[in-house]
Order: structure tokens, then C-alpha cells, then sequence
């Protein structure tokens, strides 16, 4: 069950303004149109005011702005998302994971193990692996020779750590994800391919968190590396040698090719697919569906994706692109 709080004890913990009675007390959180007494709710996204005016929530989290069509109690903040986040973190806490090594685990004599840290069932850690302070290794993972993985670090289940991977501390590695497999490299002989060895790893800082079943390659000389606090969605392809920047954040189903740079800050749209070898500047936003085929020097706001239009119309705009050159 998510604790309780009362309005007043979320106003003074997270510095927001409260407008209301600082004893009403909330235990879960709803959205505007399900809530019910005793649940918090959040405005975001003005174009959902007309369900904040009818809400039966306990208080609602919103900016200055939205506030005066609140008919409940409010919690003030700037950024009502930002303050929804903190607080429903502090409301429903991610449950602990008790330490100890599950009998069914395989840990090889040779793997050192925090004594804090908790090792699921049919885990496999093999020998040289590093598991740090408070760990939490779920069923079916599998950490390879020489893998390491900094204190508070969370892999869900099934992720695969190949050799010599390094995850910092506060990681969340969602299920399947697939961390170090060999990138996709073969030279050309005759009409056949030679592969290329991979000798390089991946290197992921602190606070990242890495979607389900996403695949981070290693690089083939150099390391791929994966910055503090990027987050990376589900089903995302990071190829060899890609370098990803601090807080970057990425969406589903995007491919990043060999040896491109993404800057700081930069958002990545779904479905995003970047050419190789690009470099792109820091605080760069890329809409969903884009192609990205040459570098980005400049922060801002790209697109390349054509948006949907009646069957008809598309068929028609073709035509007229193909008689282009005519």
C-alpha cells in the first residue's frame, strides 16, 4: 500500500506552495478524471483543465496559472510533472531487494559479490564479475567474466552484461536488455564477409536507465559509452563505438549507426534513425520518425518524418514527386 501523507508535510518536503488545508491528509495517486478522496492528482497539460474543474481528487499538484481553476486543494510548483515525479516516488518506493544469493544462482568462486547485494533465482555470474554495494541481480540475468556493476544498481531480469561491461551506480537495466554483444562488423572479401573482432567494451555511467529488450553494442576498438543519467526507452539499437552524452534522453525503436556522437541534454524522438559516423551538438531535439543523415552543428529543433494524410492525398502527392524530373 502507498504511504500517507498529509498536504502540508509534501508543501514543506518538496518546497511547494500550498493552497488549502495543510491537514488533508492523501494515499494514492489517480488521474484528474478517476481520482476519488484521499488521491493526488496533477496538471500538466492546460488542455486537461476542463477535467481539473471537475475532478474529485483531494488536491492537485498544477502551476500558478492553472491553479485558479482548481476546485480542490492545491499544490503550487512551476513544473506540476517535475513535482508529480518526486512525489509519487516518495508514495510508491520501489521495493528493496533482500540480499543473499537465491539457491538456484550460479556464482562463479572467482566473482566477488557485495554482501548487501541480492542475486535472483537461475542468475548467472561468472568469475571476475564485480557486483557492488546493494545490487539487485533478478531471475535469469546473466553477468559476464569481468562485468561490473556500481552500488544501487538494479538489472530486472533476463539482461545479459557481456565481458568486461561496466555499469555505474543507480542503473536500472530493464528486462532483455542486452548490454556488450559484438557490433556489427565484417569486411569485405570477394563477395563474402571476414568479421571483424570487437575488442572494445561499453561503458554506462551513473543514473542511467535502460529500456526492455534495448541493445548497446560494444565497440569494436574503443569503448561504446553511455553517459550519466541518459535514458534510454525500449527496443533502441546503440551500435559500436556510439557515444551517447549526459541526460541525453532517447524513445522506442530508435537506431543510433556505428560511431556517431549525440551531445548533452539532446531528445530523441521514436523511430529515429541516425546514419554513422554523425556528430550531434548538445541540446538538440529530433522529432519521432526522422531520418538524421548528416551531423546537427547547431542546438534546436529537427524533423524529417512526413506526417499521415488520407490515403488519396498521399497517393497523389507521390505522383506529383515522381513527375518532378519529367
Amino acid at each position: 500500500m502507498p504511504a500517507e501523507f498529509t498536504l502540508g508535510e509534501l508543501a514543506v518536503r518538496f518546497g511547494l506552495t500550498l493552497r488549502g488545508e495543510p491537514s488533508l491528509k492523501v494515499h494514492g495517486i489517480a488521474t484528474l478524471a478517476r481520482a476519488e478522496s484521499g488521491a493526488l492528482s496533477f496538471l500538466a497539460n492546460s488542455r486537461y483543465r476542463r477535467q481539473l474543474e471537475s475532478t474529485r481528487a483531494t488536491a492537485v499538484i498544477t502551476n500558478a496559472e492553472d491553479e485558479a481553476h482548481c476546485p480542490v486543494a492545491a499544490l503550487i510548483h512551476p513544473n506540476p510533472y517535475l513535482a508529480y515525479a518526486r512525489i509519487a516516488a516518495l508514495m510508491h518506493p520501489e521495493p528493496s531487494a533482500a540480499p543473499g544469493i537465491h539457491p538456484s544462482a550460479v556464482v562463479a568462486v572467482a566473482a566477488r559479490v557485495a554482501a548487501s547485494a541480492g542475486i535472483g533465482p537461475l542468475a548467472v555470474i561468472e568469475e571476475g564479475a564485480d557486483i557492488g554495494e546493494r545490487v539487485s541481480i533478478g531471475p535469469g540475468c546473466i553477468v559476464q567474466r569481468g562485468a561490473r556493476i556500481g552500488a544501487d544498481s538494479v538489472l530486472v531480469s533476463r539482461v545479459n552484461l557481456y565481458p568486461g561491461v561496466s555499469v555505474g551506480q543507480r542503473c536500472i537495466l530493464h528486462a532483455g536488455a542486452v548490454v556488450g554483444a559484438d557490433g556489427f562488423g565484417f569486411a569485405p572479401n570477394a563477395g563474402t564477409w571476414v568479421k571483424v573482432p570487437q575488442v572494445g567494451s561499453v561503458r554506462i555511467g551513473d543514473d542511467v536507465e535502460v529500456g526492455a529488450n534495448t541493445t548497446i553494442d560494444r565497440g569494436a576498438i574503443d569503448d561504446t559509452v553511455v553517459e550519466d543519467g541518459v535514458k534510454l526507452d525500449n527496443q533502441i539499437q546503440v551500435a559500436h563505438n556510439v557515444f551517447i552524452g549526459a541526460h541525453t534522453a532517447i524513445a522506442a525503436c530508435t537506431g543510433i549507426s556505428g560511431s556517431t556522437v549525440i551531445g548533452q541534454r539532446c531528445m530523441i524522438g521514436g523511430m529515429v534513425g541516425f546514419a554513422g559516423h554523425l556528430t550531434i551538438a548538445d541540446d538538440v531535439v529530433v522529432t519521432g520518425c526522422s531520418l538524421v543523415s548528416a551531423s546537427i552543428k547547431k542546438a534546436g529543433s529537427y524533423s524529417s518524418g512526413m506526417p499521415t494524410v488520407e490515403t488519396r492525398l498521399w497517393r497523389r502527392m507521390v505522383a506529383h514527386l515522381r513527375r518532378l524530373d519529367g
